[in-house]
């Protein structure tokens, strides 16, 4: 076994994750499994931050045409990802890490509220630091928070958890011709408009020289095979 590439990372889980087999809400088995995987991540012994999206339980893009305006159907979302965050958190703990939430929009009866030093001080700890809140900000998804807050905290690369092993031409899932990408420059991940993560995101790393790691959070072990260079991914930038 190769010894893990980075040492401080950033997961980028989406909200859908949580969600297993269902439609919505969380699925309690596949949360366990997730946390599971993070636990053994983490016990390779480097500092591990996890952004969590809320899509399982609202999208704030999906109410601007039932009358809610954009920024308070974003501002719903984040405080899904807080939910999530802290389902995670305590997943995580049951699992045999320590772990604390820390939320972009300041709600102090339920969780710390973010900022660089408090997450600092918490990976320092040993914790697994869950990333709530989004930016805190309406109009940025929580790709773009994962490398902001990579790049806030010092980590080394993004790890971005989808339901594919890598970034490929077109949806494998739809065309059987599709070919999956070892490496992409930021640049050309932008310029092919390979959604796997939004423009935002993909330009912040690129500014930040941020390599994000694509790859299928479907099998267990999954971020721990990541990390040693032993998965099928893509490797954007870096």
């Amino acid at each position: 076994m190769s010894e893990p590439a980075y040492r401080r990372v950033v997961v980028k889980l989406s909200g859908e994750a949580l969600s297993g087999p269902d439609d919505f809400g969380i699925h309690q088995p596949t949360l366990d499994r997730l946390a599971h995987d993070l636990v053994r991540a983490h016990a390779l012994k480097f500092g591990l931050g996890v952004v969590v999206g809320g899509g399982n339980i609202f999208r704030g893009v999906e109410v601007s045409s039932r009358g809610v305006a954009r920024t308070t159907g974003d501002a719903m979302g984040m405080l899904a990802t807080v939910m999530n965050g802290l389902a995670l958190e305590a997943a995580i703990e049951r699992a045999g890490a320590r772990a604390r939430t820390l939320s972009a929009i300041a709600m102090p009866q339920i969780c710390e509220s973010y900022s660089r030093q408090r997450a600092e001080k918490h990976l320092a700890a040993g914790r697994i630091v869950v990333l709530a809140g989004g930016t805190g900000n309406p109009f940025f998804t929580t790709d773009t928070t994962a490398v902001l807050r990579a790049a806030e905290i010092g980590a080394g690369a993004v790890l971005k958890a989808t339901n594919v092993d890598g970034v490929y031409t077109a949806d494998p899932k739809k065309d059987p011709k599709a070919t999956r990408f070892d490496r992409l420059s930021h640049q050309d991940a932008i310029a092919r408009d390979l959604r796997v993560m939004d423009a935002t995101a993909f330009a912040l790393a690129r500014e930040n020289m941020m390599p994000i790691i694509v790859f299928s959070i479907d099998q267990p072990g999954a971020i721990e095979a990541v990390l040693r260079g032993n998965a099928r991914a893509t490797v954007v930038g870096g």
